[in-house]
């Protein structure tokens, strides 16, 4: 895991990773765009230490990060949702959502229930032992993210939820351009 220490600040202040900068420098080369490949570096980084306290939270308390993303998915909820609908909320397989329904079903978080609207179908939906969960699993989450985002602004944490979800329809338009043209993204 690396240090906070080991990060430095650039001449305007900004920090940055020596050990990503070279790196990156050496992967964008001298025509190549190296704030872009170090702001890639720095954004994974970011979600690793988002997905290490998410997954330090959740599997101590018998949780993998996908099934604790469904359970809150489903607690938001007041009624079930559909496997399918699930996936495409979580961005996964319908096929990785049965499986994680499946064991959140086995602990008796969630259960599967008729769907009204479609005889051949089911939803999933949150239990009385799930919400229990969820409730017992949310202060502990709000403080973590309490201390996560110390220092930041609620402006800057508009601005870095924006980015993200730049980073992100960028991905999405790029995949969508690659699989028309034949290329796999």
């Amino acid at each position: 895991m690396k240090d906070v220490d080991s990060y430095e600040h650039d001449p305007d202040g900004f920090l940055f990773d020596p050990r990503a900068r070279a790196a990156m420098a050496w992967i964008a080369g001298d025509d190549g765009d190296l704030p872009a490949f170090e702001a890639s570096a720095a954004v994974r980084t970011a979600s690793h230490t988002v997905e290490r306290l998410r997954s330090h939270g959740s599997e101590g308390r018998g949780l993998s990060a996908g099934a604790l993303d469904l359970l809150i998915r489903l607690a938001a909820r007041e009624q079930g949702i559909s496997i399918g609908e699930l996936a495409r909320a979580a961005g996964v397989s319908s096929r990785n959502v049965t499986g994680l329904v499946d064991t959140l079903e086995r602990d008796g978080l969630v259960r599967r229930v008729p769907d009204p609207g479609d005889r051949r179908s089911v939803l999933a939906e949150i239990t009385p032992a799930g919400r229990t969960w969820i409730e017992d699993f949310r202060r502990p989450s709000q403080l973590a993210m309490k201390a996560l985002f110390q220092g930041f602004t609620p402006e800057e944490l508009v601005v870095l939820r924006d980015l993200c979800l730049r980073l992100a329809v960028n991905q999405q338009r790029l995949s969508a351009h690659l699989r028309q043209i034949g290329t796999r993204p």
